[in-house]
Order: structure tokens, then sequence, then C-alpha cells
């Protein structure tokens, strides 16, 4: 029998055994403890420990379920970016091919209707989340700019994503809600929020991009592939000394056709100090090139990924002022949306990108 759709408040033994088995285990759980994980602000996700009635080869210890945010302006804002059904339709259709490390899919289902979605996955453990306030190694980053090339390979310049309707960015994808309008209001309430947290230059910034909304729209110039789009420390599980995979990618509600460099300058502008990002950017950009040229890539140039990169910026403060005005405010959201809208201040000014909004 095929699981429904529920909410965890609704889960109960028999509705797991269900999961395990349309994930190919044959298992019966008698009971379970269930307790929240991570810190997600458009979802929800909760770990479930399982005891076993009958627990057949290969019945995991526990399993982490994801599911609409409990908050309901954080769940209408899923509703409203098609995220939720994006990151069922990317476990459904895409993360077998997309070369990059995700967990293993028990389960998943979403109710276009109604916005209700589950993904039932397997639990990483011991393998710890990332932490956008705490940044990461440079070894971490270099496990992380490999997986920004293998998934973006997988899909280069790939034309047969256009025809899907939840890729963003796709030809075939409705209308984008996001009007000059509506990031110009948050914007502006985003100042008027954090006026005494925001640095001058951070604000010049803000009121460029906004201004010139249709030239940062305009502004690829390259080939597209199938990109993440919020490629960051806390949606990835990196291994520790007690085991886990060196690195896992989490959290598919935002991918995009879009520019892979992007995802690069994201990530390595939020997960380390602008010094550290500075002294390591020749060496990470060439490690990330050459993935890339190694899985098949051909005719992108150091030069080419070099202007990407430098634009990719914009990406990160962005979502930075935009996700803090729709989702639930906390007092760890308000640091994480500060560090990224700093952090990607100084990339942008490191690189001259304002003067390409011109």
């Amino acid at each position: 029998m095929t699981p429904d759709i529920r909410r965890p408040g609704a889960v109960d033994a028999a509705w797991l055994t269900q999961v395990l088995q349309a994930g190919g285990v044959d298992a019966v759980v008698a009971a379970f403890d269930a307790a929240n994980v991570g810190s997600g602000q458009i979802g929800e996700s909760v770990r479930f420990k399982l005891r076993y009635a009958r627990g057949g080869e290969g019945a995991p210890a526990s399993i982490v379920g994801k599911f609409p945010s409990p908050d309901e302006d954080s769940r209408r804002t899923g509703v409203m970016l098609g995220n939720y059904v994006r990151e069922v339709n990317f476990y459904r259709t895409l993360a077998a091919g997309a070369l990059v490390s995700t967990p293993r899919c028990f389960f998943t289902d979403a109710d276009d209707a109604t916005g209700e979605f589950v993904l039932m996955m397997e639990d990483l453990t011991p393998a710890e989340q990332g932490d956008q306030l705490k940044g990461v190694t440079l070894d971490q980053a270099r496990l992380a700019v490999e997986q920004a090339a293998r998934l973006h390979a997988s899909h280069w310049d790939d034309d047969g994503l256009e025809d899907l309707p939840w890729v963003s960015g796709a030809r075939a994808a409705p209308p984008s809600t996001i009007t000059p309008e509506l990031v110009t209001g948050l914007w502006q309430g985003f100042r008027e929020r954090y006026a005494e947290r925001l640095q001058p230059y951070w604000i010049e910034v803000g009121e460029a991009l906004t201004a010139r909304w249709g030239a940062y729209g305009a502004l690829h110039d390259g080939p597209r592939c199938l990109a993440h789009h919020d490629f960051r420390p806390d949606n990835m599980m990196f291994g520790t000394p007690a085991g886990g995979r060196p690195v896992t990618v989490l959290d598919w509600q935002s991918f995009a056709y879009a520019a892979g460099a992007t995802d690069v300058a994201y990530f390595l502008a939020g997960a380390l100090t602008p010094q550290a990002r500075r002294a390591a950017e020749p060496e990470l950009l060439a490690l990330y090139h050459r993935t890339l040229t190694e899985l098949g890539v051909t005719g992108y140039s150091p030069a080419d990924l070099a202007r990407h990169y430098g634009q990719g910026g914009f990406q990160l403060f962005l979502t930075a002022f935009f996700a803090s005005m729709i989702v639930v405010r906390t007092a760890r959201g308000d640091d994480m949306f500060m560090q990224m809208l700093g952090s990607a201040a100084d990339h942008i000014h490191d690189h001259g990108a304002l003067a390409v909004l011109t």
C-alpha cells in the first residue's frame, strides 16, 4: 500500500511501515520516538527512531522526515514559491542522475492542490549538519566545491530541463511571482527592520540591486545547468570522526536551471571568512573547473568562470534579505541572514560586481 501524505502529528507505526516498504525495506515498525531536527525555516524536519516488530535486512535504526512548516506564513511561502513540489520532483526525477551526494529517499509525495508534501529520507548521522554561522574548514569547502561541480556537470547546458515546469528558471515554469515591486518592498522593509545592524556598503549593494533589477535578471551570459541555488553549510551534512559520508547535500527546494558558478560564490562567500575566501579562491575555483572538465564539460574557460563567479554573490545577498522577510523570524535566523548579507556584500565589492549592473 502506498503511504498517504500526512503531518508529523499524524504519523503512526503502520504508516512508517508503509514508508519503509515503499523504499524497498521489508520490515514492520512496532513503535517509534520522534523529535525535531535541524533549523529549517520553510520546512519542518523530524527524526523517527524506530523499534521493530520485524526488522528486515537493511532496516534503519532511524529515518528523517521533512514536512511543511508548522508556521502558516512560512508554509504559504513554501507553496507560493513552489518549494515543496520542486523538492519532491527533484527526488522523483533528477536525484538519481545528478551525480551529487544526496540522502536515500524512501518515499516522497506532494499534493499540488493543497501544498501538502512529505519526504522520508535516510538518517545521515553520525554525519553532522553544517552551520552557516560557524562556517566550514578548507577541507570541507573543497568537498562542497567538488559536489557543486558534479551537480552542474550532470545537466550542463541541458535544455531538457527547459520543459519541466517545476524547475525554476525553465522555459516551461510559470511566470515568477518575484516582481521588481516585491523585491523592492522586501528590501525597504528589511532596511527598516534591521537598520541598526546594517553597514553603509551593504545598503549601497541593496539599493543598487533593487534599482537595477532588470539588469540583474539579464546578467548571465553563459551556459546554464542544474544548480542548487541555496548551496550553504546548513543544507549539508558533513562526515565526522564517528562516521558518515564526507558530505551530503540536502534541501532541494530552490534548485534552478541557472548559472552554476552562482552556487560556488554563494557557498564560498557565506561559508568562509572574507580573509579565508580571498586566500582560497584561486585553489577552489581551479578545483571546480578541473572537476567540471574531468566530467566532460568543454568550452567553459577559467575566464568565463571567474566572471560568472564574481557575479554570483548577488544571489546570496538577495536570498538573505528576501528570505528574512517572508519566513518566521527567529534570533538565529536574524544572525544568519546578517552573516549572509554582509559576506555577500564583501564578495560583491571584492569582485567589482556592482559595475556590471550599470
